[in-house]
């Protein structure tokens, strides 16, 4: 049996020209995860993640604090725990927001600009992964859970499935690996999604044809220090 950690990326740079950059809040939670998984003797042997700039921040981050585990050029790149295209996702349905600087006149024009962006974005994804206009995106939903579960595949057939693998990735990749398992219709599963917190972890147990789930979306690393701000969702 191969134990899998899916970790969600720290805080990304929302609302910033590059968004795929952890924030200083985004940092100090993957530092606190590396503490964490420290404290509690958790073994960081194998690490993989997607080939993003956060899923390496965050990963880096976490093995400084940890204090051990293996060198940047021994952890496991793989495609396959990369995001999906948030930016396209969006402009299928708002195309009005493609042009530079768009997005964020539509946010300043809204008292609560987290909150539009998050009821604009759920229309996005909902248009996206309800399979009538899956020619107009470069990776359609289904594609897309495909890609992850081979990336899933892969890294099963590669590790030491004595030691667990601790993967650096993010809430939709995850939320496409969970599908399955939990067997949660298309049009339910990102409500899991939005609950995904930063760094939070979530553990599979994988045998041969058959995937079960360890823990969800844990975040005791982050409410131990007990500042409700470390706990954030995008």
């Amino acid at each position: 049996m191969s134990t899998v950690v899916l970790v969600r990326h720290g805080q990304a740079s929302f609302g910033a020209d590059d968004y795929d950059r952890l924030s200083p809040l985004g940092e100090e939670q993957a530092r606190l995860l590396g503490g964490w998984a420290r404290d509690c003797g958790f073994d960081l042997g194998q690490v993989a993640l997607g080939t993003a700039r956060r899923h390496r921040q965050s990963a880096e981050q976490c093995l400084t604090a940890y204090g051990a585990g293996p060198a940047a050029q021994d952890w496991i790149v793989d495609a396959g725990f990369d995001e999906f295209d948030h930016h396209e996702v969006m402009i299928r349905f708002r195309p009005d927001l493609a042009a530079p600087g768009a997005l964020g006149h539509f946010l300043t024009q809204s008292d609560h600009p987290h909150r539009a962006f998050q009821q604009m974005f759920a229309a996005a994804v909902a248009r996206w992964i309800g399979g009538a206009h899956d020619g107009d995106y470069r990776e359609s939903w289904p594609a897309f859970r495909q890609r992850c579960q081979a990336g899933l595949d892969r890294l099963i057939a590669t590790v030491d499935p004595a030691r667990a693998v601790w993967v650096f990735t993010s809430a939709g990749t995850i939320g496409a690996l969970l599908q399955g398992v939990l067997a949660i219709p298309d049009q339910r599963i990102f409500e899991l999604n939005w609950a995904l917190v930063n760094t939070g972890v979530t553990q599979l147990h994988c045998r041969p044809g058959r995937v079960s789930l360890g823990t969800l979306n844990g975040q005791a690393h982050l409410e131990r220090r007990r500042r409700p701000a470390l706990i954030t969702y995008r």
